[in-house]
């Protein structure tokens, strides 16, 4: 039955209220939850320009255009088609891949063959297999009451992935998940998944976003790490051309833990990729790079918030972005050390280039420090080319277009080189190298 509503809500949440209805098959703590999470949705509507948070984009084209969840139906592309889509944007074979066609688990198009001690698959199958992890992992984000887009994801979510890994294992092979928008609706996506990590286990994850039409991507993917666990996460975005993509990690860091998180965007009409991170055991280290390439309208974001609560911890983040056209690039980033968390070690770098005399790039590093004992800095840069570099190029015969294209490819390349997976850094290079040689876009 739909939801009977007996307050004010918002005007651009009504036409996802109006079909938001309870599936009589889930749990009853879900139904709950998601009617909680629906109720505030409609509470807080979408933010606008003057939220802090989300100034930098232009939220108004989806607010008047509502794109409502798509339907469970069976996608007028053939396998066939998807199947050489995803050879284009694939790591080689031989390892795990779990592939998403608008937002719902493809299990032809997967492979998820891992050892004994890993609960790898879907989202909708976990909620049957795993129900105490999903709860707890649902129950516990925090997140619905603040933010919009959570709070809408909760209530709509069908599926996504859950990585569960047991104490002191370490997989050899790179875990590969594949968002696909198959472009045979015009919708959209609710996706939620879980990696979860425990004590001294080891993951590398490469996640990938792509496809075609017109659609709005909501991805939420909760991360917890146990004590001396280590994970490593590579996030390109290669959205469609009239996309939006909203995508938030909120990750929960224990004792002597590491996160690695890295993200890239190459395209999408407008893409936000937001990261979360609460270091509360002491020791633990978190890495944040990422780059965005932005140009005709195309709007990019990167947001981070690193929360230091515990004695020790240590942050690094190396975010760079290229903005033509009449591309608008933004980063915003936020490191908080807690009064007790003291020892912390944290810097944040930002380093951007403007092409072009109507493109936009805005950069917000922010330090909230409340502890004494810490080294901590923050620093951002907004330029143009190097015209020394140019001329050196072009003098030696190399044409003004591919001179251009070579500084802008040296520049990015430094974030991504920041990774330590020698696999999906190359990955990450070649799709690099491949959206700059289309610079029409």
């Amino acid at each position: 039955m739909s939801a009977v509503v007996e307050f004010p809500a918002k005007p651009e949440a009504r036409d996802y209220l109006a079909c938001f209805a309870r599936d009589i098959t889930e749990p009853g703590w879900l139904a709950a939850r998601r009617q909680q999470s629906m109720t505030r949705f409609a509470e807080l509507g979408f933010p606008s320009r003057r939220s802090e948070n989300w100034r930098y984009l232009d939220l108004q084209p989806l607010q008047q255009h509502p794109l409502l969840p798509a339907r469970a139906t069976a996608t007028a592309t053939d396998e066939a088609t998807l199947r050489r889509r995803l050879s284009a944007v694939s790591l080689p074979d031989g390892n795990s891949r779990l592939v998403l066609v608008d937002g719902r688990f493809s299990p032809a198009l997967s492979n998820l063959k891992l050892p004994k001690g890993v609960w790898f698959g879907s989202m909708a199958q976990a909620m049957r297999d795993r129900a105490d992890l999903v709860q707890a992992a649902i129950e516990d984000n925090a997140a619905d009451s603040a933010h919009p887009f959570t709070a809408l994801n909760t209530a709509f979510f069908a599926d996504g992935y859950v990585l569960d890994i047991a104490v002191e294992l370490a997989l050899d092979r790179i875990i590969e998940i594949i968002h696909l928008g198959s472009g045979a609706t015009a919708g959209s996506f609710h996706t939620r998944s879980l990696i979860s990590l425990g004590n001294g286990a080891r993951a590398r994850i490469v996640e990938t976003y792509i496809g075609e039409g017109r659609y709005w991507r909501n991805d939420v993917v909760a991360v917890q790490l146990g004590t001396g666990a280590e994970l490593s996460r590579a996030v390109l975005v290669e959205e469609g051309i009239e996309a939006v993509h909203l995508a938030q990690v909120d990750a929960t860091l224990g004792t002597n833990s590491s996160f690695d998180g890295f993200a890239l965007l190459l395209s999408g009409r407008r893409a936000r990729q937001e990261a979360n991170v609460r270091i509360v055991g002491e020791g633990a280290r978190c890495r944040l790079d990422g780059a965005f390439l932005v140009a005709g309208n195309d709007e990019a974001n990167i947001v981070t918030a690193v929360d230091h609560a515990a004695v020790g911890g240590r942050t690094r983040e190396l975010i760079k972005g290229v903005a033509a056209g009449r591309g608008h690039g933004a980063f915003q980033g936020r490191i908080v050390v807690r009064e007790h968390a003291q020892k912390t070690d944290a810097q944040q770098t930002s380093r951007n280039l403007i092409i072009g005399r109507r493109a936009v790039i805005d950069t917000k590093p922010e330090l909230e420090i409340y502890a004494d004992d810490v080294k901590c800095a923050h620093g951002a840069t907004v330029g143009d080319l190097d015209e020394a570099a140019l001329f050196y190029l072009r003098a030696r015969g190399i044409p003004d277009d591919e001179a251009r294209q070579m500084l802008i490819e040296g520049f990015l390349r430094e974030a991504v080189e920041e990774i330590d997976d020698a696999a999906a850094r190359e990955y990450l290079l070649r799709r690099l190298a491949a959206r700059l040689a289309r610079p029409e876009e």
